[in-house]
């Protein structure tokens, strides 16, 4: 048996072991083959309009998996009694079942339960193995640990979160909507922006990815009427059986109903399709294949608002999810990303005891992702009066951003002055965020979640926001944007399209003139942005 690379188990804060997982637990995984062939280099200083995409079934043929592999894996899953349940050509996936005791002898490791801070889930304690006739077609193997693995980048205005808490008790009067209905929408944002007129995401899909939570009809419809805007048309997506289950404002309800309301407050004409899937590796990563390769949907942008410390994934992991944000990039599909909501060094201590050191959060470290860091922003009589760097508190209450320790400085990003690390060695990785806009749950986003109104924050407002301006942009350009990074770092410097933020830090960085890794290139002036990517 061989080794497959980067899939040493990852560490958990505070896990306790429950002993070997039941030998006959029966589960799902997904084995992720290699590409048919790698994905041509995307020229960098092309604007929009140069771009060759290629189409969803010219991918899947050219770059999805090959029959031969797809062949040589369903081979060895029935020597070892697993059971084939579906192939995904285009995700380059097929998903197997079986027992514990059966994928453990299959790929040569050991599985135990464990409790930790989040419940009790199912961990791998050893790397996976492979044999010889799979070494090199397989590249991670997701599912066989269940442990949650990212967070959602929203935060409750503290009058929020009294009232958030104040409706849990039961014998406890319900606050009403004025107590917390403070904070921009969407559509206020847009404005304060610049965003395009006359645009309403007609003709496009936003795709949001959800790792729990869930949203209510009735909200929506409630929540837009109240802007007087038609509600927009949602759609929920099940991937490895999730599916949308709203229960308590608290919960991840409050991102869903934050990365429906902002985008569709922007985009009210886009279609938004949801993809639910598991709170796991194997589930973020089938999420975004799902999201990437839909062919029933077709977005044109996607939007997450989810994400850990990079220290956090396992190296499978990492890969697999950059390799589908490679394959969004060639398929013309811009892809947002929270930046994260504790500052440099990313690790809320509620979440566990911090490290002390810096972590750039994934996926938004991805070099084929739009970073989104945050502002607090104050407006009067409907213009920016002020913008800083998001920073109510450096542990667990500002702007993620920082450098990378897994990617390597991108091509596009050389000029920018990237910083070095704060950590030690002093690493110039990939710099992060790219854009930013208004995040401080002080001056957050009014969101109905629940038959409730609240004012929530975070980076997780800032992803769904950008992701409603492309939206716009992909309505009247006479292509989509597709992979926004390299324009932001070339053609579109000087453009007038950023509005640069110097003011403020998140902990380990500074702002600045120019690209920071705080808050990226700024924040958008929606008109010229538009104008520069028609020029």
């Amino acid at each position: 048996m061989v080794k497959l690379q980067g899939s040493v188990p990852a560490t958990i804060a505070d896990m306790r072991s429950l002993g070997p997982a039941p030998a006959d637990e029966r589960f799902e995984i997904t084995v992720l083959v290699r590409r048919r062939a790698p994905i041509a280099a995307h020229p960098l200083d092309a604007k929009p309009a140069q771009r060759r995409y290629l189409t969803r079934a010219e991918f899947a043929a050219q770059h999805g998996a090959s029959e031969a592999d797809f062949a040589a894996v369903a081979a060895f899953a029935q020597k070892a009694g697993l059971v084939v349940v579906e192939r995904r050509p285009a995700a380059r996936s097929m998903v197997l079942s079986g027992t514990a005791g059966q994928v453990a002898a299959a790929f040569g490791t050991a599985i135990e339960r464990v409790e930790h801070a989040a419940g009790i889930s199912r961990r791998r304690t050893a790397p996976v193995h492979l044999p010889p006739e799979l070494d090199g077609i397989v590249e991670g193997v997701f599912g066989i640990d269940d442990v949650p693995i990212a967070r959602p980048h929203f935060k409750f205005s503290k009058d929020s979160a009294q009232a958030a808490l104040q409706a849990s008790m039961p014998l406890a009067a319900a606050p009403t909507d004025a107590q917390a209905a403070s904070g921009f929408t969407g559509a206020d944002l847009a404005k304060l922006y610049d965003f395009p007129a006359g645009l309403d995401g007609s003709g496009q899909c936003i795709a949001i990815i959800e790792l729990g939570g869930g949203y209510r009809t009735n909200d929506i419809k409630a929540y837009f009427k109240s802007l007087h805007l038609a509600a927009p048309s949602v759609t929920a997506v099940s991937v490895d059986g999730g599916k949308n289950s709203p229960s308590l404002p608290w919960s991840a309800d409050a991102e869903v109903m934050l990365d429906i309301e902002v985008a569709g407050a922007v985009a009210p004409k886009a279609h938004i399709a949801v993809y639910f899937a598991p709170n796991s590796e194997q589930g973020f990563v089938d999420a975004i294949a799902a999201a990437v390769h839909d062919d029933v949907h077709k977005p044109s942008v996607i939007s997450i608002s989810w994400g850990a410390p990079e220290s956090d994934w396992t190296e499978q992991g990492l890969a697999a999810m950059n390799q589908a944000f490679e394959s969004a990039a060639a398929l013309g599909v811009t892809v947002c990303c929270a930046a994260g909501d504790a500052g440099s060094g990313d690790q809320n201590p509620d979440n566990g005891t911090p490290d002390g050191r810096a972590h750039a959060d994934f996926p938004a470290s991805s070099p084929y992702v739009l970073g989104c860091g945050g502002t607090r922003l104050t407006a009067d009589g409907g213009t920016i009066a002020a913008e800083t760097v998001w920073n109510d508190d450096p542990a667990s209450s500002a702007t993620g951003g920082g450098v990378s320790d897994v990617f390597d400085l991108p091509a596009w990003q050389t000029d920018a002055g990237v910083p070095k690390s704060v950590n030690p060695g002093a690493r110039v990785g990939r710099g992060v965020p790219d854009v930013a806009g208004n995040a401080s749950p002080a001056t957050g986003y009014r969101v109905r979640v629940d038959f409730m109104t609240y004012t929530i924050g975070g980076t997780s407002a800032v992803s769904p926001l950008w992701a409603g301006l492309v939206a716009l942009l992909n309505q009247k350009l006479a292509q989509p944007v597709g992979w926004l990074n390299p324009l932001l770092y070339g053609p579109l410097v000087g453009s007038g399209a950023m509005r640069d933020i110097t003011s403020g830090d998140n902990g380990g960085y500074a702002a600045g003139a120019g690209w920071d890794a705080c808050t990226g290139w700024g924040a958008p002036v929606g008109t010229k942005l538009l104008a520069a990517l028609e020029g």
